[in-house]
């Protein structure tokens, strides 16, 4: 089975490792990466992995404002997706943490009765009051999180999609596939949620702009479940919000993007037993002498920046303000308190 994982990255160096290695411990084959202006050798790691055939790099080739949406349009037509069994179509601090057999892709599929598409429902894991950022497993690290059922006031939470060869795209979303219009009933194609039943029909036609992206997330992580590390220690969230957004140009990460993905009510470690094949895949990938040497210089790049951006005037402030947030919002409270 040929798995593609298509991403875009911009100055994601230092955890590119762990996120390539856990990808081929779940079962994905080959690796589509979009860049856009890095700084921290984060270009030349992904071409010097691009040499040894670890993964495909290409500049990205957006020149509007939505470099996803552009670069997910460009990768539909190369060979390594066209050629995928599978496509999974995530970002590098997303982590696909499937709950059945040994954790593999192949594996969630059988389970979920080998649709088209598995949406996989966002799990944002917080910050947990880890401020200085440390070359180890992300996945390690950070093991708190909100309700699984309740995102700040959302009972619907955003998901992200395994898509099948076969599915009747019009066109890859960063979220979701959209359909091809049309279709008539007896080949609509199977498409079911991280528990194996059928997504929402509003969800699956995007009948409804506000739940294009998400659905209800009581009971749709059976089988499987997406971790989200948007926030990771606070050294690495502040070089994060001087980068800017990845995906659209002229959006910024404030504090409401820290207070809404830094829940800790809930403790998740099921992602955990994933670390020993990890670290095995991280080691086989780094016993390459330019991989470790490029890995470490990201590292390096990392904690500069990080350095830079504390020495400006009001980053003591922003790092504060940050520390001292409230862990869950008042709607969030309010919404918690109704169902209690």
């Amino acid at each position: 089975m040929r798995i593609t994982a298509v991403t875009c990255v911009k100055n994601e160096g230092p955890f590119l490792i762990e996120w390539i290695a856990f990808n081929r411990v779940i079962g994905v084959t080959d690796h589509l990466f979009y860049s856009n202006d890095c700084d921290d050798g984060t270009d030349a790691m992904l071409d010097a992995l691009a040499a040894r055939g670890i993964v495909e790099h290409l500049p990205n080739p957006a020149q509007g404002r939505n470099y996803q949406m552009e670069a997910l349009k460009h990768a539909a037509r190369q060979p390594v997706v066209t050629g995928a069994d599978w496509i999974w179509i995530a970002d590098v601090d997303e982590f696909l943490n499937i709950h059945v057999g040994d954790g593999t892709i192949p594996e969630l599929i059988e389970a979920c009765g080998d649709p088209h598409a598995i949406s996989v429902t966002f799990q944002f894991m917080a910050n947990g009051g880890i401020e200085t950022y440390e070359d180890r497993p992300v996945i390690e690290q950070f093991t708190y999180t909100h309700n699984p059922d309740i995102w700040c006031d959302e009972l619907a939470q955003e998901v992200k999609t395994l898509t099948r060869h076969d599915f009747p795209v019009q066109y890859f979303g960063a979220h979701r596939p959209f359909m091809k219009g049309g279709i008539k009933k007896a080949t609509r194609p199977g498409w079911t949620d991280g528990s194996g039943r059928d997504v929402p029909w509003k969800f699956r036609t995007a009948a409804n702009k506000n739940r294009k992206r998400k659905f209800p997330a009581k009971g749709a992580r059976d089988f499987a479940t997406l971790n989200h590390y948007a926030l990771r220690s606070l050294d690495s969230y502040l070089v994060k919000n001087d980068r800017g957004d990845v995906n659209r140009e002229n959006r910024e990460f404030d504090d409401s993007y820290w207070r809404e993905r830094n829940d800790a009510a809930w403790e998740e470690r099921s992602i955990l037993r994933y670390l020993p094949r990890l670290r095995a895949e991280m080691a086989a990938l780094m016993s390459d002498p330019e991989i470790a040497d490029l890995h470490a210089a990201a590292c390096a790049a990392h904690r500069a920046k990080r350095d830079k951006l504390i020495a400006q005037p009001g980053y003591q402030d922003l790092r504060a303000r940050l520390l001292a947030a409230p862990q869950e919002s008042p709607a969030e409270i309010a919404l918690m308190e109704l169902i209690a």
